[in-house]
């Protein structure tokens, strides 16, 4: 029998349908680095291995970004948290948040903008199609170099729902023997 439903704002539709873990952008162009918190984002393809980010036009990180054509998508782990929500709540034209948050900047090896150490991955990327970038501020990410810890092999990310709330990633659940190619949307099905 179907659930009962209410109706939702559609402003609220991201608490369900929000793609996947917050992620912290890191930048550098010229002397000036920046990390912001990003919770749009979605991969778009997988080879090459494309990632689509939207970076509000007027965050600090936007000018870096545009300017270098590149950047780091950082993945944080729950026990960050408190980090991630700092990073969003502080301004890179005021502060250095690698300092301010006591993060470490590590060196990537494709690209300039800087890893964060502390988190669990890191994803060096550079732009790919900047068509969208005027109209909507969308910028299509190839990754070129993707590093990730050891362990643990599933992390406890953490996802944005809105209002201040977030959500940890949960218990993982294995299908592997019904699960065939295509069945997610990868251009099979």
């Amino acid at each position: 029998m179907p659930a009962s439903k209410i109706d939702l704002s559609p402003h609220n539709a991201r608490a369900y349908l929000e793609p996947g873990p917050i992620v912290l952008i890191s930048s550098r162009h010229g002397d000036e680095t920046n990390i912001m918190t990003l919770g749009w984002h979605v991969v778009l393809e997988f080879s090459p291995s494309l990632v689509g980010c939207m970076i509000s036009g007027g965050n600090h990180s936007f000018r870096l970004v545009r300017q270098s054509r590149e950047c780091v998508i950082n993945l944080p782990t729950v026990d960050m948290i408190d980090t991630v929500v700092r990073i969003g709540n502080s301004s890179g034209r005021s502060v250095d948040k690698f300092a301010d948050n006591a993060l470490t900047a590590e060196p990537a090896l494709r690209v300039e903008a800087p890893l964060i150490g502390e988190c669990y991955a890191n994803f060096e990327c550079r732009l790919f199609d900047d068509a969208m970038v005027d109209r909507y501020n969308f910028f299509i990410f190839e990754i070129v170099k993707a590093h990730r810890a050891r362990r643990p092999k599933h992390p406890q990310t953490i996802h944005y729902t809105g209002d201040g709330d977030f959500m940890v990633a949960g218990k993982i659940v294995s299908r592997r023997g019904l699960f065939r190619p295509g069945m997610l949307g990868n251009g099979r099905s």
